[in-house]
C-alpha cells in the first residue's frame, strides 16, 4: 500500500469523486458540523482560521468513499476529514510523497497526522526564529 498520490489522469477518485455533487454535499455537511462543534474552523497545520471558501478537506481515511454501479457514496466519518488551507494541504501531500516511511509503511491516517505534526513543528521553529532580536 502506498500513500503517494496517483496522477490525476486515470484516477477516478481525483477526477470524478472530488468533482461530484456527492462530494460537495459531504464537504458542505462537514463544515456545518464543524461550525457547530467549534466557534472557529481552523487549518489543522497552520491553525489559521478559515471557512468553507478558504479551506480544503484532506482525507485521513478513504473507507467511507465507495464507487458503485449507480455512482459515488460519501460516507466519510467526520473525524476522517480535516481542514487545511490549500497551500498547507499541498505541503502535507508533498511531505507524505517524499518521505518513504510516510508514503509506504504506515496507514494514511498515521501518515497524514505525522506529516501535519512535523510541519507544524517546523512552522513553530520558524516563528520562534522571527521573534528573536
Amino acid at each position: 500500500m502506498s500513500n503517494r498520490r496517483r496522477p490525476a489522469r486515470d484516477n477516478n477518485y481525483r477526477t470524478r469523486y472530488l468533482h461530484s455533487p456527492v462530494w460537495f454535499g459531504r464537504r458542505d455537511r462537514w463544515f456545518i458540523e464543524e461550525a457547530r462543534r467549534a466557534s472557529t474552523i481552523r487549518c489543522a497545520l497552520c491553525l489559521g482560521a478559515g471557512s468553507a471558501r478558504t479551506l480544503e478537506l484532506h482525507h485521513l481515511d478513504y473507507r467511507g468513499v465507495t464507487q458503485t454501479p449507480r455512482g459515488w457514496t460519501a460516507r466519510e466519518r467526520h473525524e476522517d476529514l480535516t481542514a487545511l488551507h490549500p497551500r498547507c494541504h499541498e505541503y502535507v501531500h508533498q511531505l507524505i510523497e517524499r518521505d518513504r516511511a510516510l508514503s509506504g509503511f504506515v496507514s494514511r491516517r498515521t501518515a497524514s497526522l505525522q506529516a501535519i505534526n512535523r510541519l507544524r513543528a517546523k512552522i513553530g521553529r520558524y516563528i520562534d526564529a522571527l521573534d528573536q532580536p
